[in-house]
């Protein structure tokens, strides 16, 4: 049984909340995040700053790896590399991720951000899936 990332994170994910990110899909080993580019997520040289964009594809991975793992597992980050490729000024992101890769306690994922139809940025990331434990 998969876990269920709600599509309206509201309250959910509170720092997705903070830069404004919204999920648009989440299907089996996929998520789809927008993000409104605003003033406050600039940078001094006003573009967005790259965390945002970082942010973006840690979220949406954690979201699509959530989409395969079983009940009592969670998921957390070890590590994303990213590659920034223009600059991005205003507008709407959008990133799509897919699950490339799962095992019993390693997921590997692949990210695009995109904004005005041109692909801004890239992340591959790897997150392990353990169990809860109950500390009773």
């Amino acid at each position: 049984m998969s876990k269920k990332t709600p599509l309206n994170t509201k309250d959910f994910h509170p720092f997705g909340d903070l830069i404004g990110l919204e999920f648009t899909k989440i299907e089996k080993g996929y998520s789809q995040c927008t993000l409104d580019v605003v003033d406050k997520l600039l940078n001094p040289h006003k573009v967005v700053h790259g965390g945002v964009m970082y942010s973006m594809a840690d979220t949406g991975m954690g979201a699509a790896a959530y989409t395969n793992l079983s009940k009592g597992e969670l998921c957390a980050t070890i590590e994303i590399k990213i590659n920034y490729f223009k600059a991005v000024k205003g507008g709407t992101l959008i990133c799509n991720t897919k699950v490339i890769h799962q095992g019993k306690r390693i997921v590997a994922l692949d990210s695009e951000i995109i904004n005005a139809g041109q692909t801004v940025a890239k992340a591959i990331g790897t997150f392990s899936i353990f169990e809860i434990k109950n500390s009773l």
